[in-house]
């Protein structure tokens, strides 16, 4: 038995069932059997969604080549909300796309700067 990171499919029926979820399987001769789980609790749900929808956004920038999404991603991570204002996500999103572009597809490597107010 190992904790592993697959497809949810259902096993936490409180999530989407193509988010990432870390359960418990059992591995053996057979491959990999992730376990049914059944809901969490709406509170864990409501934390763990907000990871999810940072993660979702994520996917969208890069399915649909929209790197506003980038940066709405980083503006619903829980952390750096917590952390940053707007203006300051902007520029380290700015920063990050400038830092790691080389690695990143054109469409994502223009930066949008915040205009002055």
């Amino acid at each position: 038995m190992i904790y592993g990171n697959v497809r949810n499919n259902g096993c936490i029926t409180s999530l989407p069932t193509n988010c990432a979820a870390e359960v418990p399987c059992l591995v053996d001769a057979s491959g990999i059997q992730p376990t049914f789980i059944g809901d969490l609790p709406p509170q864990l749900t409501a934390l763990i969604r907000t990871n999810i929808n940072v993660r979702e956004l994520t996917v969208q920038a890069l399915m649909t080549e929209n790197r506003e999404h980038n940066y709405h991603a980083a503006m619903m991570d829980p952390h750096t909300a917590a952390e940053l204002d707007l203006d300051q996500i902007w520029s380290l999103v700015d920063d990050l796309l400038a830092t790691h572009g080389d690695w990143l597809p054109e469409w994502a490597r223009t930066t949008r700067k915040v205009q002055a107010a």
